[in-house]
C-alpha cells in the first residue's frame, strides 16, 4: 500500500543528573566534592533510505523516543551519553512541525540526516558548585529534558516530470510505454489511487523520472476526491506533461479539462500553474473528428503550449514527446522546496530562558522552564544549597518581579509543585 502522509510523536533523551559526592579515601576523610556531570540524552535523526518508498512503518509505530543520559556518579565520572535514534524515512519526505506547521526539514538527498529533535544536556556535578566560601556543595544540577514534539511526515515524490490530467484520459498507458513502470490499466475512472513511478531511458547514462500523479477531479485543491494526496507529488517535479483526451470520450471537452486541472494546480499551490507544461492530445487513434483536434491545437498554441499528437495505446508520437521532454529537462533548474539557511535546531531549555510571575487567588506563582530547572537543582534539606538558590533567584531578577506584582511578606509563593513563605 501507498502511504504519503504520517503523524508520529518523537522525543529527545533527557540529560542524565550530575552527581553529589565527596572523596573518601584513606587519610582523606573530608575530601572535597567529586560529583560527575550527566550525560547528553540522545537526539532523534531522519535518515533518507532509498529503500524505502512509502511511509507505511509509521502506520504501525508512532512514537519513537531516545534514550536519555546517564547519571554521573562519584570520583568525577560523568555519565554515558545516550545513543542518538536514527529513524529511517523515504527520499522525498517533508518534516513538519505539527503544531506550529514549520517545515523542518525536506529530505531529498541520498544518505541526508537532520537532526530533528536534540536531547538535553547533562546536569553538572557537585564538583563546579564548589566555591572558596562553599567548599562543602550538598548539591548538584539535573539534566535538561530533551525537546519532544509531534511532527508531520509528507512524502512527495521525487520525480523530474508530472504526468496531469483527468481520470482514464491514459497517463497510466503513456507511462507503460515510456518506462519499465507496470501501473495497473484498465478503463474505467479512478483506476490509479496512488503515483508510480518511472525511469525513462534516452541511453546510456542518459535517463529521468516520471511520476503518473493520479486523476484529478475538480475541486481537488479543497480535498475532494483524494486531491490533496494527489497534488503534492507534483511539487516536486520540473516539468509537467498534461494529458488530454482529444477524443473527447465520454462526452469530454479537451479545452474544459484542460481548464480545470490547471485551476486546481493554481488553487492548490500557485507556484504549480507557473510549471512548463507540455501537452500530449492523447487517443488519436480513436479520433473521428479531426477538427476537435485542430481547433485544441489552435487553442493551446495561441496561449504558448507545445502540443503533441499521441496515441498511448499504439505509441503513435510519443517517441517524440519523449525526446522534447528530455531536451527541456536539460535547461530546467532543480525543483527546491525547502533548504534551511542552517541546521535545523529546535530549541530546549537554555541555561536563561524567561519566566513569568503570575497571581492565582492569593498564591503568587512562578513559571518558567529555566526556574523548573534550577528547582530541580536544589537540595532542601541542605542550608547552603537553599542559600545558592536564593541568590540565583535574586541575580536572575525573579524577586523584583514578585516585587512588582505587589507581593508582600507572609505571602504564599508556588514554583512547580513546591510552596514557599515570601521573607524578603
Amino acid at each position: 500500500m501507498f502511504i504519503d502522509y504520517a503523524e508520529i510523536y518523537i522525543k529527545a533523551g533527557d540529560g542524565g543528573d550530575g552527581a553529589v559526592s565527596f572523596r573518601r579515601e584513606k587519610y582523606i576523610p573530608n575530601g572535597g566534592p567529586d560529583g560527575g556531570d550527566g550525560g547528553a540524552g540522545g537526539n532523534v535523526i531522519f535518515k533518507a533510505d532509498t529503500g524505502l518508498r512509502t511511509l507505511m512503518d509509521f502506520r504501525y509505530k508512532r512514537k519513537y523516543i531516545a534514550p536519555r543520559g546517564e547519571n554521573g556518579s562519584k570520583q568525577n565520572r560523568s555519565g554515558k551519553s545516550g545513543e542518538d535514534l536514527v529513524v529511517k524515512v523515504p527520499l522525498g519526505t517533508i518534516v513538519k512541525d505539527k503544531e506550529t506547521g514549520k517545515i523542518l526539514a525536506d529530505i531529498s538527498k541520498e544518505g541526508q540526516e537532520v537532526i530533528i529533535a536534540r536531547g538535553g544536556k547533562g546536569g553538572a556535578g557537585n564538583q563546579h558548585f564548589a566555591t572558596p566560601t562553599r567548599q562543602v556543595p550538598n548539591f548538584a544540577r539535573r539534566g535538561s529534558p530533551g525537546q519532544e514534539l509531534t511532527v508531520i511526515l509528507e512524502l512527495k515524490l521525487i520525480a523530474d516530470v508530472g504526468l496531469l490530467g483527468f481520470p482514464n484520459v491514459g497517463k497510466s498507458t503513456l507511462l507503460s510505454m515510456v518506462s519499465s513502470a507496470r501501473p495497473k490499466i484498465a478503463n474505467y475512472h479512478f483506476t490509479t489511487l496512488s503515483p508510480n513511478l518511472g525511469v525513462v531511458s534516452m541511453g546510456e547514462g542518459e535517463s529521468f523520472v516520471i511520476a503518473d500523479i493520479p486523476g484529478l477531479i475538480e475541486g481537488a485543491h479543497e480535498g475532494a476526491g483524494l486531491g490533496h494526496n494527489f497534488l503534492r507529488h507534483v511539487e516536486r517535479t520540473r516539468l509537467l506533461i498534461h494529458v488530454v483526451d482529444i477524443a473527447e470520450i465520454d462526452g469530454r471537452d479537451a479545452i474544459s479539462d484542460f481548464d480545470v486541472i490547471n485551476r486546481e494546480l493554481e488553487m492548490y499551490n500557485p507556484e504549480l500553474a507557473k510549471r512548463p507544461q507540455i501537452i500530449a492530445a492523447n487517443k488519436i487513434d480513436v479520433l473521428n473528428d479531426t477538427a476537435k483536434l485542430e481547433r485544441f491545437k489552435a487553442e493551446m498554441e495561441k496561449r504558448g503550449y507545445k502540443v503533441f499528437e499521441i496515441s498511448a495505446a499504439t505509441n503513435q508520437g510519443v517517441d517524440a514527446l519523449i525526446r522534447y521532454t528530455y531536451e527541456q529537462l536539460k535547461t530546467l533548474p532543480e525543483v527546491v522546496l525547502y533548504e534551511p539557511t542552517e541546521e535545523v535546531e529546535i530549541e530546549v531549555a537554555s541555561e536563561e530562558p524567561p519566566f513569568t510571575v503570575r497571581r492565582e487567588n492569593e498564591v503568587y506563582v512562578i513559571e518558567g522552564p529555566w526556574v523548573n530547572k534550577i528547582l530541580g537543582s536544589v537540595n532542601f534539606n541542605d542550608r547552603e544549597s537553599l542559600q545558592y538558590f536564593q541568590r540565583v533567584m535574586k541575580n536572575m531578577g525573579v524577586i523584583e518581579a514578585l516585587e512588582e506584582k505587589g507581593i508582600e511578606e507572609g505571602d504564599t509563593v508556588r514554583i512547580g509543585e513546591m510552596e514557599f513563605d515570601y521573607i524578603p
